[in-house]
């Protein structure tokens, strides 16, 4: 099932749309200030941003009983940190290996986590979040909190071993977990074309007794109304689902990367079909005035400008500390 942004007869109410519009404009300021800090050396090591894909996690946050759900994304865990309401400054500090970041430093752009919103931390392995998030949706049936576990993944980890293994033992236990795809069409710099026989990846939810969807990712309502019901559905006891959103990044898959592998006109095309321009003629369209929606922009980037200049004014991390809080 495909679907697209509601008209505005029927659509969500204007101010939940200006409110996703926000948290989508700080998503987007937040990873073009990291680029930018990244190639100064401000920022260092690995680094994967989501510029394009934010509706997918404004629409998920505002699903989500955040934090007593969970969350488990993939490395390319920004956006969901921020929609989660982790705190830009910590962010920025985490992402310069500062000790006030969210993990004092020691986890980087990669493995951050901010347990206290309930984004319980990116993952290198590609799929493992998964089978941890089913574990976090497993232990909710034992200590009656009523949790839903969502992991997100790109369409290359579905693919995985390990993501079949963990939709097979979610759908037989019937634990409360919502798989979510990412679906922007690249696996890394491999075209999903490449890599499956059929693209519509939501199907294999079939294979396990699971309901599967695909919905425009692009559209922060539709990812907002498909997540929440398939929350309650796990909530009361109905098993997992799978939810296919298709999107596109904007940028490359690393920093650095020159996107040699796009075909001409490609990155035009989804450039004009990213979500916070989409939103905002969405919004014109509905009688909200230009500067209104210039005002959320500027907001949002002046706060996103002072959280970077706060988080540089940070000590730098001590590395004798590097050890501390891991677990063997």
């Amino acid at each position: 099932m495909t679907t697209s942004l509601p008209s505005p007869e029927t659509g969500a109410e204007e101010g939940r749309l200006l409110a996703f519009l926000g948290a989508m404009a700080r998503i987007r300021a937040f990873e073009t200030e990291i680029a930018r800090l990244r190639g100064l050396g401000t920022v260092v090591g690995s680094v994967h941003l989501c510029s394009g894909q934010e509706a997918i996690y404004a629409g998920a946050a505002a699903a989500l009983d955040l934090p007593r759900d969970l969350v488990f994304p993939t490395y390319r865990g920004h956006g969901w940190a921020l929609a989660c309401g982790a705190d830009l400054t910590a962010m920025f500090a985490e992402l310069m290996g500062r000790e006030d970041g969210v993990n004092g430093g020691r986890g980087g752009s990669a493995y951050l986590s901010v347990p206290s919103v309930g984004m319980m931390g990116e993952n290198s392995i590609v799929g493992a979040g998964a089978p941890i998030a089913s574990g976090a949706a497993l232990a909710a049936r034992f200590d009656n909190s009523g949790r839903v576990a969502l992991a997100a993944m790109g369409d290359g980890a579905v693919n995985q071993g390990s993501v079949h293994e963990a939709f097979n033992f979610a759908a037989a236990m019937s634990l409360p977990v919502v798989f979510l795809i990412e679906n922007n069409h690249w696996s890394e710099l491999t075209p999903i074309s490449a890599t499956t026989v059929s693209d519509r990846l939501f199907k294999r939810a079939s294979g396990y007794g699971m309901p599967g969807v695909r919905v425009d990712g692009n559209d922060p309502e539709i990812v907002r109304t498909t997540i929440a019901r398939a929350a309650s559905q796990a909530r009361e006891g109905n098993g997992p689902t799978v939810i296919e959103a298709m999107t596109d990044r904007i940028v490359g898959h690393y920093i650095g990367d020159v996107q040699h592998y796009r075909e001409p006109g490609e990155l035009e095309r989804i450039e004009a079909a990213e979500p916070i321009a989409r939103l905002r003629g969405v919004l014109v369209d509905r009688g909200v005035a230009e500067d209104r929606i210039d005002a959320i922009l500027r907001v949002e980037q002046e706060a996103v400008d002072a959280a970077s200049a706060r988080a540089q004014q940070s000590p730098t991390a001590d590395p004798a500390t590097a050890l501390e809080h891991l677990y063997a």
